[in-house]
This record gives structure tokens, C-alpha cells and sequence, in this order.
């Protein structure tokens, strides 16, 4: 029999020695090349994207379209028009099940992109981008939070009337012996909080984080690139969170920005889409190597690319919106393009809290400026800068 207490593995004969992952050995003579190319391409980016004054719209851009493409890899098609309504509250039709691990994917860069960079890659940050921790603040305020005061009645009804404070909370301490106590002779048995219809009763998803994260630890002293490939190749190995497959390269795009190469979440899953690498676990520590930083070329081309367009109908729109009056909206409208795939009437008249006449007035104002129109439809029409 085999059960977990406090964070530890243990079965009838005593602790059990956590599960390890061996790190691969590095030809660092022959890839130090390699690594060097990748890392000015990122930083060159990365300051591009700072001087260029789009961080967060592409950001926002990106963080749509990446979740999107998360879910495309996994075998699920997903409209980003969806997407963006849905995440506006503002849907159309009743939300899929494929929507919704899409906005799950969403919510979980944002979550890693709101946070200090170190966040994401530790315990608290792994159950809070499933979407199983708090989010607005670590465990220990959480904790802090969740405290109760000993003096509460309301805290401790069964003990209000006693004049010991203190009682409380050794009757607790004592309760929670006496149960750990019967687990342990096997009176009690521990409840199965998961469906073996739908979770794999053989995997510990506990032991594989503490060894994963683990491998982060162990790789902290590495090249950037280098230790955001060991650790994405763990997780495949690892097989951590089979029902969120695009949260492995969510996590290794939090690495480089947690080592200070990035200050945002690169579109790897757009990268590994468009690039020719598919790990079928043959592969050596080498060809793991370059077909990372192949995932990373292809990222950074289209991140780049996507830049290019911005930047282009930034520069038309504002032309457009330097002749505006002082208390017009559309510079804000230029804005929403800018940080939106898409934007439809309905969607620009609730964010810009507008009529949507008043949208198409603006849109109408923007002339040949206008991005391209999506839809071609009467009854449903969308932009979006392509």
C-alpha cells in the first residue's frame, strides 16, 4: 500500500526515495553556437517589441491566438472569433467544450504574464494556471487570509463558551492525529477524489511536479534556452496533466521569461505548429536540442511578422486619428484593434461603452485606413488587422 503525507511517498515498509529524472548530457562544444543565435534572436526581438510601444496589444494578440493554436495541436478546432466573444462575455452561441479549454489556456498565460516571473515555475504556479489555486496572491496569503482568529465564536462554535482559547486548537490537533492515526493502520481507507474513468489511477501527478520541478531547479544555472528544452522534453517524458497538453509549452515559455531573456510569453505553440519537429521520444539529447530552438525560430519569425503588422496599421489608423477632436473615441478604437484578432460593432460598442451606431461612424471615419474585413457578411461583419 502505498499513500502521500505532507508532500512524501510512503508504503508498508517506510518513506520512498522520490521520483528523480536524469538530465540529459549536453555536446555543449557543438551547440554553443546554436544557443547563442537563439538568444540574440530573442533579446532582438524583445527590445524591438519594447521600443515599438505594442507590448501589451501584441500580447493580448498573442495570448488569443496562442490559445487557439494549443488547442489545434491537441486535435480541437476553435474559432478565435469565438474566443474573443466569449472572452468578452459576449458569445454567441452556447460555449463548447472545446471553448472552454481554449479560454482555460487564455486564462493561463494571463495568469503567467500578471505574475513575477519566477511565479509560474513553482508549485503555486503550476495549481494556479490548472486553474486548482488561487490566482490573486501566493499560498502564504492565501493562508494568511484563510486564518481564523482563535477569539471568533463564529470560527470555533463547539468551543465559545470555553475560557481556553487555546482548546480549540488542540482539540483540532488531536482530531487530525486520530485520523492520521487510522489511515495509517488501515482502518480508514483515503478517499478517491478522482474518477478512474477518466484519470489514470497508475499516474502520481504529484510525484511527477516534484520532479519536474525539480529538473527547473537543477537546470537554473544552465543557458536559458538549453534549460527551457530540458524542462519542456521532462514534461512530454513525465506525461504531467494529460487532459492540458498545452501547458507544457505555456511553462517553458515562462522559463525564458523567468531567466530574463524575455519579458513575454513567446507563441511557442504557434512555433512548434509551423515548424517540421515532432518528438516521438527516440530522439537524442542533441536533436531534442535543435528541435527546441527550431520551435523557437518559427515563433520568433511569426511574432516578428505579426510586429510588422501592427506597427503598419498603427501607423494608417493614427493618421486618421490625429485629425480626430480632442474627446473622440476613436484613438481608442485604434487601440482595440491593436490588441483584439478581431473586433466586431457589438464588441466595440461594449468595451468602448458606445452605441453601436457610434462604432460605425468610427469604423466609417477610418476609411481606407480600416482593417480588412473578415466575415464579408451582412449580419455578422468583423476586422481584424491580418
Amino acid at each position: 500500500m502505498t499513500f502521500r503525507i505532507f508532500g512524501a511517498d510512503f508504503d508498508d515498509e517506510g518513506p520512498l526515495a522520490p521520483r528523480t529524472y536524469d538530465l540529459p548530457e549536453l555536446p555543449w562544444e557543438n551547440i554553443a553556437g546554436r544557443l547563442e543565435s537563439i538568444t540574440i534572436a530573442t533579446l532582438r526581438f524583445d527590445a524591438r517589441l519594447e521600443a515599438s510601444g505594442l507590448a501589451a496589444g501584441w500580447q493580448s494578440r498573442c495570448d488569443m491566438t496562442e490559445a487557439v493554436r494549443a488547442l489545434i495541436l491537441d486535435g480541437h478546432l476553435v474559432d478565435v472569433g469565438d474566443l474573443v466573444l466569449h472572452d468578452a462575455s459576449m458569445d454567441v452561441r452556447h460555449p463548447t467544450h472545446e471553448l472552454t479549454r481554449a479560454a482555460a489556456a487564455l486564462r493561463a498565460r494571463r495568469t503567467a504574464m500578471a505574475r513575477q516571473a519566477p511565479w509560474p515555475v513553482s508549485i503555486d504556479g503550476l495549481a494556479a494556471l490548472r486553474g486548482i489555486g488561487p490566482v490573486k496572491g501566493d499560498s502564504e496569503r492565501f493562508r494568511k487570509k484563510a486564518k481564523r482568529d482563535p477569539d471568533d465564536e463564529e470560527a470555533y462554535p463547539l468551543y465559545a463558551n470555553d475560557s481556553d482559547p487555546w482548546k480549540a486548537h488542540f482539540a483540532e490537533i488531536d482530531a487530525l492525529l486520530e485520523r492520521t492515526g487510522k489511515v495509517l493502520a488501515g482502518e480508514i481507507p483515503l478517499p478517491n477524489r478522482r474518477s478512474h474513468l477518466v484519470y489514470d489511477p497508475d499516474q502520481d501527478e504529484s510525484e511527477s511536479e516534484d520532479a519536474w520541478l525539480d529538473v527547473v531547479k537543477r537546470t537554473s544555472h544552465w543557458p536559458a534556452v538549453a534549460a527551457a528544452a530540458v524542462a519542456w522534453n521532462a514534461w512530454l517524458d513525465l506525461n504531467l496533466y494529460a487532459r492540458q497538453p498545452w501547458l507544457g509549452l505555456t511553462m517553458a515559455a515562462s522559463i525564458l521569461r523567468a531567466r530574463g531573456l524575455t519579458n513575454h510569453l513567446l507563441p511557442l505553440a504557434a512555433g512548434f505548429k509551423q515548424s517540421k519537429f515532432r518528438p516521438q521520444g527516440r530522439e537524442g539529447a542533441k536533436e531534442k536540442l535543435d528541435g527546441f530552438c527550431s520551435v523557437i525560430d518559427e515563433a520568433l519569425t511569426i511574432a516578428n511578422k505579426d510586429l510588422d503588422r501592427l506597427i503598419l496599421a498603427r501607423e494608417l489608423m493614427n493618421r486618421v486619428a490625429a485629425k480626430t477632436r480632442s474627446n473622440s473615441r476613436l484613438p481608442e478604437l485604434v487601440n482595440l484593434f491593436l490588441s483584439r484578432p478581431l473586433v466586431t460593432v457589438p464588441l466595440g460598442a461594449k468595451l468602448l461603452k458606445v452605441t453601436p451606431k457610434a462604432v460605425d461612424l468610427m469604423l466609417a471615419q477610418l476609411g481606407g485606413a480600416l482593417p480588412r474585413e473578415l466575415t464579408g457578411r451582412t449580419r455578422y461583419r468583423a476586422w481584424g488587422i491580418v
